[in-house]
């Protein structure tokens, strides 16, 4: 990742602790992709230590080119058959309380992948019934209702991320479009009220608070009950440029204002990244759906 010019708020010091060591070691004993590497998030050493892990299934090739985004591009893996098995049973063997599933784009599946999510879900159902499951999907652009497919699979959490504001989506994330990922969001919560749906976005890359106040109000259109707000960071040099650090005190600024607007979770910060705290946050939402429920 490029290191040059960061704000001491945004270093973070190399991961060292024993946790650390053994959740690494896991992930190779069972052969698990992780966007937590792939991606190069600077919050591994934090999370592995406390066996967060976000998988990534459907391989480690993507089928986009993202200007943001570190997982390689190209021809994609093939397709494992048996992937969701051997996820459930790595799952079950690192006794995860929550987990995070995502994958990289899959445009050249005719379903783009859906069905292969449904059935992580319910492969980790059966043999962890306790762990509570959250996915970050792609927007399965092109492949009509695959979205449908995942739903009915019912996680605890749908997470789709907006990534960026409209204006900079074709510089940014060409491959994709911005009401599209609207869409995919409204329909999951309309397919399925009890489904938790969360997105997320990165400051830094030259959107204005304009646009991303206006992108907050688009998302609470579309009924979306969590937002997460991030500092983009470049990965090589060969991604997009980061346009300015956004200081702490603007991504409390963010965070206020979406709690303004109604998000029933809302996390913003310089590190905050889809999966940052996914299981407590999950935790929080659960518990005040059910405090609200009783209420009534």
């Amino acid at each position: 990742m490029v290191q040059n010019n960061k704000p001491a708020w945004i270093r973070v010091k190399a991961p060292t602790s024993a946790e650390f060591k053994e959740t690494h070691a896991l992930v190779r004993q069972h052969k698990l992709n992780t966007v937590c590497e792939e991606a190069a998030c600077p919050n591994i050493g934090e999370c592995w230590q406390k066996k967060h892990v976000t998988v990534m299934i459907l391989g480690s090739v993507c089928t986009r080119a993202c200007r943001f985004c570190n997982v390689a591009t190209g021809i994609p893996d093939k397709l494992d058959p048996h992937e969701p098995e051997s996820l459930a049973q790595a799952i079950s063997k690192l006794g995860l309380e929550h987990v995070v599933i995502t994958s990289v784009d899959r445009d050249d599946l005719e379903d783009g992948g859906a069905n292969h999510f449904a059935e992580c879900i319910t492969k980790i159902r059966a043999l962890s019934p306790q762990t509570t499951i959250e996915v970050l999907t792609p927007d399965f652009r092109g492949k009509g209702d695959a979205y449908k497919i995942v739903v009915a699979a019912k996680p605890d959490v749908y997470n789709h991320n907006i990534e960026t504001v409209p204006s900079l989506y074709n510089s940014i994330r060409p491959g994709a479009r911005y009401f599209h990922s609207l869409n995919l969001l409204h329909m999951v919560k309309k397919l399925n009220p009890e489904i938790f749906t969360k997105s997320g976005l990165m400051l830094g890359l030259g959107e204005t608070k304009e646009e991303v106040l206006q992108l907050m109000d688009d998302l609470r259109a579309a009924d979306v009950d969590f937002i997460t707000i991030g500092q983009y960071l470049q990965p090589t040099p060969k991604h997009a440029k980061v346009a300015r650090f956004v200081t702490p005190e603007e991504f409390a600024y963010f965070a206020k204002m979406a709690e303004i607007k109604g998000f029933a979770m809302v996390s913003s910060s310089p590190l905050t990244r889809s999966s940052y705290h996914a299981g407590e946050d999950f935790a929080k939402l659960k518990l005040a759906r059910q405090q609200k429920l009783a209420a009534n």
